[in-house]
Protein backbone atom coordinates (compact mmCIF):
# COMPACT_ATOMS: atom_id res chain seq x y z
CA UNK A 1 0.00 0.00 0.00
CA UNK A 2 2.85 2.38 0.86
CA UNK A 3 4.43 1.80 -2.58
CA UNK A 4 1.08 2.49 -4.23
CA UNK A 5 0.73 5.81 -2.38
CA UNK A 6 4.33 6.79 -3.12
CA UNK A 7 3.88 6.06 -6.83
CA UNK A 8 0.62 8.02 -6.87
CA UNK A 9 2.31 11.04 -5.25
CA UNK A 10 5.24 10.88 -7.69
CA UNK A 11 2.95 10.73 -10.70
CA UNK A 12 0.10 12.91 -9.45
CA UNK A 13 0.59 15.46 -12.25
CA UNK A 14 0.57 12.71 -14.88
CA UNK A 15 -2.52 11.21 -13.22
CA UNK A 16 -4.43 14.50 -13.38
CA UNK A 17 -3.58 14.84 -17.07
CA UNK A 18 -4.61 11.24 -17.79
CA UNK A 19 -7.84 11.64 -15.80
CA UNK A 20 -8.71 14.81 -17.72
CA UNK A 21 -8.07 13.07 -21.05
CA UNK A 22 -10.17 10.08 -19.99
CA UNK A 23 -13.05 12.31 -18.89
CA UNK A 24 -12.92 14.34 -22.10
CA UNK A 25 -12.94 11.29 -24.33
CA UNK A 26 -15.64 9.50 -22.33
CA UNK A 27 -17.98 12.50 -22.12
CA UNK A 28 -17.52 13.42 -25.77
CA UNK A 29 -18.25 9.83 -26.79
CA UNK A 30 -21.38 9.68 -24.61
CA UNK A 31 -22.74 13.00 -25.91
CA UNK A 32 -22.21 12.04 -29.55
CA UNK A 33 -23.73 8.59 -29.00
CA UNK A 34 -26.82 10.13 -27.35
CA UNK A 35 -27.28 12.71 -30.11
CA UNK A 36 -27.08 9.97 -32.74
CA UNK A 37 -28.94 7.13 -31.00
CA UNK A 38 -31.92 8.92 -29.42
CA UNK A 39 -33.27 10.65 -32.58
CA UNK A 40 -32.60 7.48 -34.59
CA UNK A 41 -34.44 5.38 -31.98
CA UNK A 42 -37.41 7.76 -32.02
CA UNK A 43 -37.57 7.40 -35.81
CA UNK A 44 -37.26 3.60 -35.64
CA UNK A 45 -39.67 3.05 -32.74
CA UNK A 46 -42.66 2.83 -35.14
CA UNK A 47 -40.77 1.00 -37.88
CA UNK A 48 -40.28 -2.56 -36.68
CA UNK A 49 -38.52 -4.06 -39.69
CA UNK A 50 -36.04 -1.20 -40.04
CA UNK A 51 -35.35 -1.17 -36.29
CA UNK A 52 -34.56 -4.89 -36.30
CA UNK A 53 -31.96 -4.41 -39.05
CA UNK A 54 -30.36 -1.40 -37.37
CA UNK A 55 -30.19 -3.14 -33.98
CA UNK A 56 -28.66 -6.25 -35.55
CA UNK A 57 -25.98 -4.16 -37.27
CA UNK A 58 -25.25 -2.21 -34.07
CA UNK A 59 -25.05 -5.48 -32.15
CA UNK A 60 -22.64 -6.99 -34.69
CA UNK A 61 -20.33 -3.97 -34.32
CA UNK A 62 -20.22 -4.61 -30.58
CA UNK A 63 -18.79 -8.08 -31.19
CA UNK A 64 -15.75 -6.70 -33.07
CA UNK A 65 -12.75 -6.49 -30.69
CA UNK A 66 -11.94 -2.87 -29.90
CA UNK A 67 -8.25 -3.33 -30.65
CA UNK A 68 -9.15 -4.61 -34.12
CA UNK A 69 -11.29 -1.52 -34.80
CA UNK A 70 -8.48 0.78 -33.69
CA UNK A 71 -6.04 -1.04 -35.97
CA UNK A 72 -8.44 -0.73 -38.92
CA UNK A 73 -8.99 2.99 -38.33
CA UNK A 74 -5.31 3.99 -38.07
CA UNK A 75 -4.55 3.95 -41.84
CA UNK A 76 -7.69 6.03 -42.45
CA UNK A 77 -7.81 8.39 -39.46
CA UNK A 78 -4.30 8.24 -38.09
CA UNK A 79 -3.72 8.12 -34.35
CA UNK A 80 -5.03 10.12 -31.44
CA UNK A 81 -8.54 11.07 -30.39
CA UNK A 82 -10.42 10.63 -33.69
CA UNK A 83 -10.02 6.85 -34.19
CA UNK A 84 -10.51 6.21 -30.47
CA UNK A 85 -13.63 8.38 -30.42
CA UNK A 86 -15.05 6.71 -33.53
CA UNK A 87 -14.55 3.21 -32.11
CA UNK A 88 -16.08 4.17 -28.75
CA UNK A 89 -19.14 5.80 -30.34
CA UNK A 90 -19.75 2.62 -32.36
CA UNK A 91 -19.72 0.58 -29.14
CA UNK A 92 -21.88 3.09 -27.24
CA UNK A 93 -24.77 3.23 -29.73
CA UNK A 94 -26.34 -0.19 -29.20
CA UNK A 95 -27.47 0.06 -25.52
CA UNK A 96 -28.92 3.55 -26.03
CA UNK A 97 -30.67 2.57 -29.25
CA UNK A 98 -32.12 -0.62 -27.82
CA UNK A 99 -33.34 0.90 -24.56
CA UNK A 100 -34.83 3.98 -26.20
CA UNK A 101 -36.78 1.87 -28.70
CA UNK A 102 -37.89 -0.48 -25.91
CA UNK A 103 -38.96 2.43 -23.69
CA UNK A 104 -40.97 4.14 -26.42
CA UNK A 105 -42.67 0.90 -27.49
CA UNK A 106 -43.58 0.14 -23.90
CA UNK A 107 -45.91 3.11 -23.60
CA UNK A 108 -49.59 2.21 -23.20
CA UNK A 109 -51.20 2.34 -26.69
CA UNK A 110 -54.29 3.98 -25.19
CA UNK A 111 -52.20 7.04 -24.31
CA UNK A 112 -51.04 7.24 -27.90
CA UNK A 113 -54.62 7.01 -29.12
CA UNK A 114 -55.73 9.71 -26.69
CA UNK A 115 -52.94 12.01 -27.85
CA UNK A 116 -53.91 11.55 -31.47
CA UNK A 117 -57.59 12.10 -30.57
CA UNK A 118 -56.71 15.41 -28.94
CA UNK A 119 -54.97 16.48 -32.13
CA UNK A 120 -51.41 16.31 -30.77
CA UNK A 121 -48.56 16.20 -33.26
CA UNK A 122 -45.81 13.59 -32.97
CA UNK A 123 -43.49 16.18 -31.41
CA UNK A 124 -46.14 17.24 -28.89
CA UNK A 125 -46.74 13.61 -27.87
CA UNK A 126 -43.01 13.05 -27.48
CA UNK A 127 -42.63 16.17 -25.37
CA UNK A 128 -45.76 15.71 -23.22
CA UNK A 129 -45.68 12.04 -22.27
CA UNK A 130 -43.68 9.66 -24.54
CA UNK A 131 -40.14 10.76 -23.60
CA UNK A 132 -40.99 11.37 -19.89
CA UNK A 133 -42.50 7.88 -19.60
CA UNK A 134 -39.68 6.21 -21.53
CA UNK A 135 -36.92 8.20 -19.77
CA UNK A 136 -36.10 5.64 -17.01
CA UNK A 137 -35.52 2.92 -19.62
CA UNK A 138 -33.61 5.32 -21.89
CA UNK A 139 -31.37 6.45 -19.02
CA UNK A 140 -30.66 2.82 -18.16
CA UNK A 141 -29.23 2.39 -21.67
CA UNK A 142 -27.20 5.59 -21.33
CA UNK A 143 -25.87 4.30 -18.00
CA UNK A 144 -24.82 0.99 -19.58
CA UNK A 145 -23.06 2.82 -22.42
CA UNK A 146 -21.27 5.20 -20.05
CA UNK A 147 -19.80 2.40 -17.93
CA UNK A 148 -18.72 0.50 -21.05
CA UNK A 149 -17.15 3.62 -22.59
CA UNK A 150 -15.06 4.38 -19.52
CA UNK A 151 -13.71 0.84 -19.38
CA UNK A 152 -13.00 0.54 -23.11
CA UNK A 153 -11.42 4.02 -23.29
CA UNK A 154 -8.34 2.67 -21.52
CA UNK A 155 -7.30 1.17 -24.88
CA UNK A 156 -7.13 4.66 -26.37
CA UNK A 157 -3.66 5.02 -24.83
CA UNK A 158 -2.40 2.47 -27.36
CA UNK A 159 -2.88 4.97 -30.19
CA UNK A 160 -1.81 8.18 -28.51
CA UNK A 161 -5.21 9.37 -27.25
CA UNK A 162 -4.01 9.34 -23.64
CA UNK A 163 -6.25 8.58 -20.70
CA UNK A 164 -5.93 6.28 -17.70
CA UNK A 165 -4.92 3.40 -19.96
CA UNK A 166 -1.46 4.99 -20.19
CA UNK A 167 -0.89 4.04 -16.55
CA UNK A 168 -2.02 0.46 -17.19
CA UNK A 169 0.17 0.05 -20.30
CA UNK A 170 3.19 1.55 -18.57
CA UNK A 171 2.62 -0.64 -15.53
CA UNK A 172 2.43 -3.80 -17.65
CA UNK A 173 5.56 -2.83 -19.56
CA UNK A 174 7.56 -2.06 -16.38
CA UNK A 175 5.91 -4.81 -14.31
CA UNK A 176 4.92 -2.06 -11.88
CA UNK A 177 1.71 -3.18 -10.21
CA UNK A 178 1.24 0.20 -8.53
CA UNK A 179 0.89 1.89 -11.92
CA UNK A 180 -1.55 -0.80 -13.09
CA UNK A 181 -3.65 -0.37 -9.95
CA UNK A 182 -3.67 3.43 -10.25
CA UNK A 183 -4.98 3.22 -13.81
CA UNK A 184 -7.45 0.38 -13.16
CA UNK A 185 -8.84 1.72 -9.87
CA UNK A 186 -9.19 5.24 -11.25
CA UNK A 187 -11.11 3.91 -14.25
CA UNK A 188 -13.32 1.76 -12.03
CA UNK A 189 -14.07 4.63 -9.63
CA UNK A 190 -14.87 6.91 -12.57
CA UNK A 191 -17.28 4.31 -13.94
CA UNK A 192 -18.95 3.97 -10.51
CA UNK A 193 -19.29 7.76 -10.27
CA UNK A 194 -20.86 8.02 -13.72
CA UNK A 195 -23.16 5.09 -12.96
CA UNK A 196 -24.35 6.70 -9.71
CA UNK A 197 -25.03 10.08 -11.32
CA UNK A 198 -26.91 8.57 -14.24
CA UNK A 199 -28.87 6.25 -11.95
CA UNK A 200 -30.01 9.28 -9.97
CA UNK A 201 -30.98 10.99 -13.23
CA UNK A 202 -33.30 8.07 -14.11
CA UNK A 203 -35.72 9.25 -11.42
CA UNK A 204 -35.18 12.97 -11.95
CA UNK A 205 -37.53 15.31 -13.76
CA UNK A 206 -37.08 15.89 -17.46
CA UNK A 207 -35.90 19.47 -16.94
CA UNK A 208 -33.30 18.31 -14.43
CA UNK A 209 -31.99 15.69 -16.86
CA UNK A 210 -31.70 18.20 -19.70
CA UNK A 211 -30.00 20.68 -17.36
CA UNK A 212 -27.50 18.04 -16.25
CA UNK A 213 -26.64 17.16 -19.85
CA UNK A 214 -26.35 20.86 -20.70
CA UNK A 215 -23.83 21.27 -17.88
CA UNK A 216 -21.86 18.27 -19.23
CA UNK A 217 -21.81 19.75 -22.74
CA UNK A 218 -20.76 23.16 -21.38
CA UNK A 219 -17.99 21.61 -19.28
CA UNK A 220 -16.80 19.61 -22.27
CA UNK A 221 -16.69 22.74 -24.39
CA UNK A 222 -14.72 24.64 -21.77
CA UNK A 223 -12.21 21.79 -21.46
CA UNK A 224 -11.53 21.84 -25.21
CA UNK A 225 -11.52 25.65 -25.52
CA UNK A 226 -7.77 26.19 -24.89
CA UNK A 227 -6.85 23.86 -27.77
CA UNK A 228 -9.45 25.36 -30.14
CA UNK A 229 -8.92 29.08 -29.54
CA UNK A 230 -6.29 30.63 -31.82
CA UNK A 231 -3.07 31.58 -30.07
CA UNK A 232 0.45 32.19 -31.20
CA UNK A 233 2.92 29.60 -30.07
CA UNK A 234 6.18 27.94 -31.02
CA UNK A 235 6.17 25.25 -33.67
CA UNK A 236 5.48 21.85 -32.15
CA UNK A 237 6.90 18.46 -33.02
CA UNK A 238 5.48 15.15 -31.84
CA UNK A 239 7.91 12.32 -31.12
CA UNK A 240 6.47 8.89 -30.36
CA UNK A 241 7.90 5.49 -29.53
CA UNK A 242 7.12 1.84 -29.04
CA UNK A 243 6.50 0.14 -25.71
CA UNK A 244 9.52 -0.16 -23.46
CA UNK A 245 12.10 1.90 -21.60
CA UNK A 246 14.53 2.22 -24.52
CA UNK A 247 12.25 4.02 -27.01
CA UNK A 248 11.11 6.35 -24.23
CA UNK A 249 14.70 7.19 -23.33
CA UNK A 250 15.61 7.84 -26.96
CA UNK A 251 12.59 10.04 -27.69
CA UNK A 252 13.38 12.14 -24.62
CA UNK A 253 16.94 12.53 -25.88
CA UNK A 254 15.58 13.74 -29.22
CA UNK A 255 13.26 16.16 -27.41
CA UNK A 256 16.04 17.62 -25.25
CA UNK A 257 18.43 18.02 -28.19
CA UNK A 258 15.81 19.71 -30.39
CA UNK A 259 14.57 22.09 -27.68
CA UNK A 260 18.13 22.96 -26.70
CA UNK A 261 19.11 23.89 -30.25
CA UNK A 262 15.90 25.29 -31.82
CA UNK A 263 12.84 27.38 -30.94
CA UNK A 264 10.55 24.39 -31.41
CA UNK A 265 8.71 22.63 -28.60
CA UNK A 266 8.45 18.85 -28.55
CA UNK A 267 5.71 16.58 -27.21
CA UNK A 268 6.64 12.98 -26.49
CA UNK A 269 4.11 10.16 -26.77
CA UNK A 270 5.64 6.99 -25.31
CA UNK A 271 4.40 3.43 -25.11
CA UNK A 272 2.59 3.01 -28.39
CA UNK A 273 1.74 -0.54 -29.33
CA UNK A 274 3.12 -2.20 -32.42
CA UNK A 275 5.60 -1.07 -35.04
CA UNK A 276 2.87 -0.67 -37.63
CA UNK A 277 0.92 1.78 -35.42
CA UNK A 278 3.88 4.16 -35.41
CA UNK A 279 4.76 3.58 -39.05
CA UNK A 280 1.22 4.37 -40.22
CA UNK A 281 0.99 7.38 -37.90
CA UNK A 282 4.27 8.77 -39.26
CA UNK A 283 3.21 8.37 -42.87
CA UNK A 284 -0.12 10.05 -42.13
CA UNK A 285 1.58 12.95 -40.33
CA UNK A 286 0.11 12.40 -36.85
CA UNK A 287 3.62 12.13 -35.45
CA UNK A 288 6.83 13.70 -36.73
CA UNK A 289 9.63 11.41 -35.54
CA UNK A 290 10.05 8.04 -33.88
CA UNK A 291 13.08 5.86 -33.07
CA UNK A 292 13.30 2.91 -35.46
CA UNK A 293 15.87 0.19 -36.08
CA UNK A 294 17.69 -0.54 -39.31
CA UNK A 295 16.84 -4.26 -39.19
CA UNK A 296 13.14 -3.51 -38.64
CA UNK A 297 13.11 -1.29 -41.73
CA UNK A 298 14.67 -3.95 -43.96
CA UNK A 299 12.75 -6.89 -42.49
CA UNK A 300 9.29 -5.41 -41.81
CA UNK A 301 8.69 -2.01 -43.38
CA UNK A 302 10.05 -2.44 -46.91
CA UNK A 303 7.49 -4.16 -49.14
CA UNK A 304 10.14 -5.59 -51.44
CA UNK A 305 12.27 -7.24 -48.81
CA UNK A 306 15.92 -6.75 -49.78
CA UNK A 307 18.66 -9.30 -49.35
CA UNK A 308 21.13 -7.78 -46.94
CA UNK A 309 24.39 -8.84 -45.38
CA UNK A 310 25.13 -8.72 -41.68
CA UNK A 311 27.35 -5.67 -42.09
CA UNK A 312 25.72 -2.81 -40.07
CA UNK A 313 26.80 -0.12 -42.54
CA UNK A 314 25.41 -2.02 -45.52
CA UNK A 315 22.11 -2.70 -43.72
CA UNK A 316 21.76 0.97 -42.79
CA UNK A 317 22.37 2.06 -46.39
CA UNK A 318 19.74 -0.36 -47.72
CA UNK A 319 17.25 0.68 -45.02
CA UNK A 320 17.86 4.41 -45.59
CA UNK A 321 17.57 4.26 -49.38
CA UNK A 322 14.67 1.80 -49.38
CA UNK A 323 12.41 3.70 -46.98
CA UNK A 324 13.22 6.99 -48.74
CA UNK A 325 12.21 5.60 -52.11
CA UNK A 326 9.15 3.71 -50.85
CA UNK A 327 7.60 6.19 -48.40
CA UNK A 328 9.60 9.43 -48.64
CA UNK A 329 10.82 8.91 -45.09
CA UNK A 330 14.28 9.87 -43.89
CA UNK A 331 16.27 7.53 -41.66
CA UNK A 332 19.14 9.45 -40.09
CA UNK A 333 22.50 7.97 -39.13
CA UNK A 334 22.23 5.29 -36.42
CA UNK A 335 23.77 5.07 -32.97
CA UNK A 336 26.64 2.74 -32.18
CA UNK A 337 24.89 0.03 -30.17
CA UNK A 338 23.14 -2.99 -31.63
CA UNK A 339 19.78 -3.89 -30.15
CA UNK A 340 19.23 -6.99 -32.19
CA UNK A 341 16.74 -9.77 -31.54
CA UNK A 342 18.00 -12.62 -29.41
CA UNK A 343 16.78 -15.94 -28.03
CA UNK A 344 17.29 -16.32 -24.30
CA UNK A 345 16.87 -19.08 -21.71
CA UNK A 346 17.42 -19.14 -17.92
CA UNK A 347 21.03 -19.92 -17.02
CA UNK A 348 19.91 -23.01 -15.09
CA UNK A 349 18.13 -24.37 -18.19
CA UNK A 350 21.16 -23.62 -20.36
CA UNK A 351 23.44 -25.52 -17.99
CA UNK A 352 21.04 -28.45 -17.58
CA UNK A 353 20.60 -29.05 -21.33
CA UNK A 354 23.95 -27.76 -22.54
CA UNK A 355 22.45 -24.90 -24.57
CA UNK A 356 24.95 -22.47 -26.07
CA UNK A 357 23.60 -21.77 -29.57
CA UNK A 358 20.15 -21.48 -31.11
CA UNK A 359 20.90 -24.69 -33.02
CA UNK A 360 21.16 -26.49 -29.65
CA UNK A 361 17.44 -25.92 -29.12
CA UNK A 362 16.72 -28.61 -31.72
CA UNK A 363 17.48 -31.34 -29.19
CA UNK A 364 15.01 -29.94 -26.61
CA UNK A 365 12.27 -28.47 -28.84
CA UNK A 366 9.74 -31.01 -27.59
CA UNK A 367 10.65 -30.56 -23.92
CA UNK A 368 10.76 -26.78 -23.46
CA UNK A 369 8.05 -24.18 -24.03
CA UNK A 370 8.71 -20.84 -25.72
CA UNK A 371 6.99 -17.52 -25.04
CA UNK A 372 7.32 -15.05 -27.91
CA UNK A 373 5.88 -11.61 -28.54
CA UNK A 374 3.24 -11.50 -31.27
CA UNK A 375 5.54 -9.45 -33.48
CA UNK A 376 8.52 -11.79 -33.12
CA UNK A 377 6.35 -14.84 -33.72
CA UNK A 378 5.19 -13.46 -37.08
CA UNK A 379 8.50 -12.13 -38.43
CA UNK A 380 10.88 -13.70 -40.92
CA UNK A 381 13.70 -12.59 -38.64
CA UNK A 382 11.77 -14.08 -35.74
CA UNK A 383 10.03 -17.40 -35.18
CA UNK A 384 9.40 -17.90 -38.91
CA UNK A 385 13.16 -17.69 -39.41
CA UNK A 386 13.75 -20.09 -36.52
CA UNK A 387 11.51 -22.54 -38.37
CA UNK A 388 12.97 -22.09 -41.86
CA UNK A 389 16.65 -21.49 -41.10
CA UNK A 390 17.09 -23.53 -37.92
CA UNK A 391 14.36 -26.12 -38.53
CA UNK A 392 12.88 -25.48 -35.08
CA UNK A 393 9.24 -26.27 -34.34
CA UNK A 394 8.93 -24.98 -30.81
CA UNK A 395 5.83 -25.14 -28.63
CA UNK A 396 5.07 -21.40 -28.64
CA UNK A 397 2.72 -19.26 -26.56
CA UNK A 398 2.35 -15.68 -27.79
CA UNK A 399 2.04 -12.81 -25.31
CA UNK A 400 2.67 -9.12 -24.79
CA UNK A 401 6.40 -8.27 -24.62
CA UNK A 402 6.44 -7.30 -20.94
CA UNK A 403 4.74 -10.54 -19.89
CA UNK A 404 7.43 -12.78 -21.39
CA UNK A 405 9.86 -12.11 -18.57
CA UNK A 406 7.27 -12.62 -15.87
CA UNK A 407 6.36 -15.94 -17.49
CA UNK A 408 9.98 -17.09 -17.72
CA UNK A 409 10.63 -16.03 -14.13
CA UNK A 410 7.70 -18.17 -12.93
CA UNK A 411 8.79 -21.11 -15.07
CA UNK A 412 5.71 -21.04 -17.32
CA UNK A 413 8.04 -20.80 -20.31
CA UNK A 414 11.72 -21.67 -20.71
CA UNK A 415 12.61 -19.90 -23.98
CA UNK A 416 11.86 -16.32 -24.97
CA UNK A 417 12.74 -13.68 -27.51
CA UNK A 418 14.61 -10.67 -26.23
CA UNK A 419 16.47 -7.58 -27.31
CA UNK A 420 20.18 -7.58 -26.65
CA UNK A 421 19.97 -4.44 -24.47
CA UNK A 422 17.01 -5.59 -22.35
CA UNK A 423 17.74 -5.04 -18.64
CA UNK A 424 15.76 -8.18 -17.80
CA UNK A 425 18.54 -10.36 -19.24
CA UNK A 426 20.71 -9.48 -16.27
CA UNK A 427 17.80 -9.07 -13.85
CA UNK A 428 16.51 -12.61 -14.37
CA UNK A 429 19.88 -14.25 -14.96
CA UNK A 430 19.19 -15.26 -18.56
CA UNK A 431 21.61 -16.57 -21.15
CA UNK A 432 21.48 -15.25 -24.71
CA UNK A 433 22.03 -18.12 -27.16
CA UNK A 434 24.48 -17.54 -29.99
CA UNK A 435 22.82 -16.87 -33.35
CA UNK A 436 25.17 -19.37 -35.02
CA UNK A 437 23.39 -19.25 -38.41
CA UNK A 438 23.06 -15.45 -38.40
CA UNK A 439 19.30 -15.16 -38.58
CA UNK A 440 19.05 -11.75 -36.94
CA UNK A 441 20.25 -8.75 -38.98
CA UNK A 442 21.92 -5.72 -37.37
CA UNK A 443 19.52 -3.52 -35.43
CA UNK A 444 20.83 0.00 -34.91
CA UNK A 445 18.53 2.71 -33.64
CA UNK A 446 18.05 5.94 -35.59
CA UNK A 447 15.42 8.70 -35.92
CA UNK A 448 12.85 8.09 -38.67
CA UNK A 449 10.91 11.09 -40.00
CA UNK A 450 9.15 12.45 -43.06
CA UNK A 451 11.41 13.82 -45.76
CA UNK A 452 9.26 16.98 -45.86
CA UNK A 453 10.06 17.70 -42.22
CA UNK A 454 13.79 17.44 -42.90
CA UNK A 455 13.41 19.66 -45.95
CA UNK A 456 11.56 22.26 -43.88
CA UNK A 457 13.98 22.00 -40.95
CA UNK A 458 17.34 20.78 -42.31
CA UNK A 459 18.95 21.71 -38.99
CA UNK A 460 17.27 18.65 -37.41
CA UNK A 461 19.69 16.34 -39.20
CA UNK A 462 22.74 17.92 -37.60
CA UNK A 463 21.05 18.11 -34.19
CA UNK A 464 19.92 14.49 -34.06
CA UNK A 465 23.09 13.20 -35.71
CA UNK A 466 24.95 14.23 -32.57
CA UNK A 467 23.91 10.79 -31.31
CA UNK A 468 25.12 9.04 -34.49
CA UNK A 469 27.84 6.55 -33.68
CA UNK A 470 27.30 7.21 -29.96
CA UNK A 471 25.80 5.17 -27.09
CA UNK A 472 27.32 1.76 -26.57
CA UNK A 473 25.38 -1.41 -25.73
CA UNK A 474 26.65 -1.17 -22.16
CA UNK A 475 25.44 2.42 -21.81
CA UNK A 476 22.04 1.62 -23.30
CA UNK A 477 21.61 -1.45 -21.10
CA UNK A 478 22.44 0.60 -18.01
CA UNK A 479 19.92 3.27 -18.94
CA UNK A 480 17.26 0.64 -19.67
CA UNK A 481 17.96 -0.92 -16.27
CA UNK A 482 17.56 2.43 -14.52
CA UNK A 483 14.16 3.00 -16.11
CA UNK A 484 12.79 -0.54 -16.44
CA UNK A 485 14.04 -2.02 -13.15
CA UNK A 486 14.90 0.84 -10.81
CA UNK A 487 11.83 2.83 -11.84
CA UNK A 488 13.58 6.09 -12.69
CA UNK A 489 11.90 8.53 -15.07
CA UNK A 490 13.04 8.14 -18.68
CA UNK A 491 13.26 11.93 -19.13
CA UNK A 492 15.70 12.24 -16.22
CA UNK A 493 17.84 9.31 -17.36
CA UNK A 494 17.99 10.80 -20.87
CA UNK A 495 18.94 14.24 -19.54
CA UNK A 496 21.62 12.85 -17.21
CA UNK A 497 23.25 11.01 -20.12
CA UNK A 498 23.19 14.01 -22.47
CA UNK A 499 24.62 16.30 -19.78
CA UNK A 500 27.33 13.81 -18.85
CA UNK A 501 28.37 13.38 -22.49
CA UNK A 502 28.33 17.14 -23.08
CA UNK A 503 25.49 17.17 -25.62
CA UNK A 504 23.38 19.67 -23.62
CA UNK A 505 23.90 22.04 -20.73
CA UNK A 506 22.52 21.31 -17.29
Amino acid sequence: MSKLLTTFQERFGDWLTALGQHLQLSLLTLMIAIFIAVPLAIYLSTRHRASNWVLQIAGIFQTIPSLALLGLFIPIMGIGTLPALTALVIYALFPILQNTITGLRGIDPSLEEAGVAFGMTKWERLKKFEIPLAMPVMMSGVRTSAVMIIGTATLAALIGAGGLGSFILLGIDRRNYSLILIGALSSALLAILFNSILKWMEKAKLRTIFAAFAVMVLGLGVSYAPSILPHKEKEKLVIAGKLGPEPEILMNMYKLLIEENTDMTVTVKPNFGKTDFLYQALKKGDIDIYPEFTGTVTESLLKDKPKVSHDPKAVYKVARDGIQQQDHLSLLRPMAYQNTYAVAVPKKIAQTYGLKTISDLKKVEGQLKAGFSLEFNDREDGNKGLQSLYGLNLNVATMEPALRYEAIQKGNIQITDAYSTDPEIAQYDLVVLEDDKQLFPPYQGAPLMKAELLKKHPELEGILNKLAGKITEKQMSQMNYQVGVEGKFAAKVARDFLVKEGFIKK
